[in-house]
């Protein structure tokens, strides 16, 4: 027996044993996997012409495989709209240049050209805060002329407590109150890191590619997890950034309009609105909607915000209904293609529903306001 061959068999079983531990203990792509070493080992008989028999042992070595690479998270990327030349919402006026469409509610709209001499992110920062604030104002406005005490609203048509409408001692220190504890929180959040906190950390990640600002509007707050409502992804938190400037934009809109209202006729936002009073008006507005999308599809195009085209079947609905009303006869196929185009006669016929509904309305409104004054009394 050759001792030599023992010996380097011995030799790499110890080998492998001794390096065994070290690679178990490592989460890495080293995966030891089962390599066959045969180690030759003669045995000898009495009688010399015999065969030597080789013996072989399997020995478990570390065989290092390639790592995998996880895929790099997606960024936002910049410049959405950074090719066209246009405005996207002022396709008259040329694009600002700040405004590509990268950042959240972006759309290109700057008549005044506000971005050409300020710092976008303090701007975006401004119009979060007062989105936010208009949300909340939308909802506690009338909730205050529905449920709110008459000795905390204004005049003898209890209006909501404001600017234009006035305020009583009790409303006005409660309005400075607020106000001051609003003022307090923008001066100590005015030049605030957000590159430190959770969200902040995942938003500078999804902005790497366009600054190393974050976004605006962070305060590291979301106690429902409702970020990752739609997705887990760059893309999806900026929808619902979107989600949120679209509403805050309706919402300053909206608050504008009934405080306006409440000072031009003097009467609350609750009264006699289709919001809050039932009358034909909202009937009336599901009805046309509801006929729109009948005939008619609105399209979003990287030109436009939004292009109102008439489908396949509407041309054809359009052309079965001018037919039924006698407008479409044998050989005047053109007729029928005017009434596609939206013309004369359905016009007139949206005029005649117009008029109804106006009739129908004042008398409502008549008997609600006699009503009204009937109770007083």
């Amino acid at each position: 027996m050759k001792l030599s061959s023992i010996v380097v068999a011995t030799l790499m079983v110890n080998q492998a044993s001794a390096f065994a531990p070290a690679f178990s203990g490592i989460r890495t792509s080293a995966i030891a996997s089962t390599v066959t070493v045969e180690a030759p080992v003669e045995v000898k008989k009495d009688d010399e012409s015999a065969p030597v028999v080789t013996e072989s042992k399997s020995v478990e070595t570390p065989v290092e495989e390639p790592a995998v690479v996880a895929p790099a998270p997606t960024r936002i990327q910049p410049g959405r709209y950074a090719e066209l030349e246009k405005s996207l919402t002022v396709p008259f006026m040329k694009r600002p240049a700040a405004l590509d469409g990268t950042h959240a509610g972006d759309y290109g709209f700057d008549p005044l050209g506000f971005t050409q001499d300020n710092d976008l992110y303090t701007l975006m920062e401004a119009e979060t805060r007062h989105g936010r604030l208009a949300m909340l104002a939308c909802v506690g406005w009338p909730m205050a002329e529905l449920l709110g005490p008459n000795w905390l609203l204004q005049g003898n048509n209890h209006l909501a407590p404001s600017v234009l409408n006035g305020f009583n001692p009790i409303t006005f220190l409660a309005t400075v109150g607020i106000f001051g504890g609003l003022g307090f929180l923008e001066y100590k959040t005015a030049l605030r890191r957000v590159d430190q906190t959770k969200l902040g950390k995942q938003h500078k990640e999804d902005m790497a590619d366009v600054w190393n600002y974050g976004v605006p509007g962070d305060y590291n707050f979301d106690p429902l997890d409702f970020y990752s409502l739609i997705g887990d992804d760059a893309k999806s938190r900026k929808g619902l950034r979107e989600v949120e400037v679209s509403h805050g934009r309706a919402a300053m809109l909206g608050i504008t309009y009934f405080a306006m209202w409440e000072f031009l006729t003097g009467h609350p936002i609750v009264e006699n609105n289709p919001l809050f009073h039932p009358n034909l008006l909202v009937p009336f507005l599901g009805i046309a909607y509801l006929s729109f999308g009948f005939f008619f599809e609105i399209e979003n195009t990287d030109e436009k915000l939004f292009e109102i085209k008439t489908t396949s079947e509407g041309k054809s609905r359009i052309a079965r209904i001018g037919a039924s009303f006698g407008s479409v006869t044998e050989g005047s196929d053109q007729k029928a293609w005017k009434l596609v185009d939206g013309t004369e006669t359905l016009i007139e016929n949206l005029k005649g529903l117009k008029q109804k509904y106006d009739n129908l309305n004042d008398s409502y409104t008549n008997n609600v306001m006699s009503y009204a004054k009937d109770e007083k009394k």
